[in-house]
């Protein structure tokens, strides 16, 4: 499989639960505990979603390591994207409202996650590299 349509198939998957879980944590954490411990609560459940979904697909269509960075890479630039949208259409904000958001340490530790979902497929090609190869004869 082409590492652009497993970019978009990782991001697609990804993206789903995380609008469901963000809206959970705008209905139900943020005001319980506020905006840094509802992002604490969240991240570890998207990542290990993210973790699953990338392994379920490189399951499927393994990628070179090279075609993994892409592959991540792409999946990356959707997710930057499909954020900043949602951020103008249904928040209202202007593009300068949206980046400024990323001053604040909930952002930090958002957008750390979403590194780390970008890395997950070369991540996860390497180590079933290094599996094959350690349990090869």
């Amino acid at each position: 499989m082409n590492s652009m349509l497993a970019g978009a198939l990782y991001f697609a998957a990804v993206f789903a639960a995380g609008f469901a879980l963000g809206v959970l944590r705008t209905l139900l954490l943020l005001p319980a505990v506020g905006p840094l411990i509802a992002v604490l609560i969240e991240l570890p459940i998207i990542l290990g979603i993210s973790w699953f979904a990338c392994s379920r697909i490189l399951r499927h269509w393994p990628q070179t390591p090279a075609r993994a960075v892409a592959m991540g890479a792409f999946a990356f630039a959707l997710l930057m994207l499909a954020e900043a949208a949602i951020s103008l259409l249904l928040l209202d904000r202007t593009l300068a409202g949206h980046l400024s958001a990323y001053a604040k340490p909930e952002h930090w530790l958002g957008l750390a996650g979403q590194i780390a979902f970008a890395i997950f497929p070369w991540w996860q090609t390497q180590r079933s590299n290094q599996m094959r190869l350690t349990h090869s004869p």
